[in-house]
């Protein structure tokens, strides 16, 4: 398959987002080395919203999720053979996060959770990530 017949992978996730202390907490999972927010891949026929919160909930346990925002997404540029990410943006108010048992691998997906500031995630995230980043805070601003 060429670079121009590749099909498109789409993924979908959300950017959680949690009131700490007064100030804005967004939820990143590690996975080794790579940070990066709860996303997973779109099932056939699947709206990737409903993705994005399947994704989101078998990864950390989150299911009420609050689309303050709306149904807007930021969409990243085909990376890794043709990959693209969706994300939208949406308060997470209540529940732990857990790092569930996947199934197929037999362990969780994710080796740590942390809730930080847009700050720390610029600092953790890659470029690429940081792109959703930059859209996720300016959909913050007031």
């Amino acid at each position: 398959m060429t670079a121009t017949t590749r099909r498109r992978t789409l993924s979908a996730g959300i950017v959680p987002l949690r009131e700490l202390d007064g100030n804005p907490r967004l939820l990143l999972l590690r996975c080794y080395r790579y940070w990066d927010f709860p996303k997973g891949e779109v099932g056939p026929d699947e709206d990737p919203l409903a993705a994005a919160r399947r994704e989101t909930a078998e990864e950390t346990g989150l299911t009420q999720l609050e689309f303050r925002w709306g149904r807007d997404f930021y969409e990243t540029p085909p990376y890794a053979g043709g990959k693209v990410a969706r994300y939208y943006l949406a308060a997470a108010p209540d529940g732990d996060v857990t790092l569930p048992i996947s199934p197929e691998l037999g362990r969780p997906e994710h080796h740590e959770y942390r809730w930080v500031t847009p700050d720390q995630a610029q600092e953790l995230l890659n470029e690429r990530l940081r792109a959703v980043l930059a859209w996720a805070r300016h959909r913050l601003e007031p």
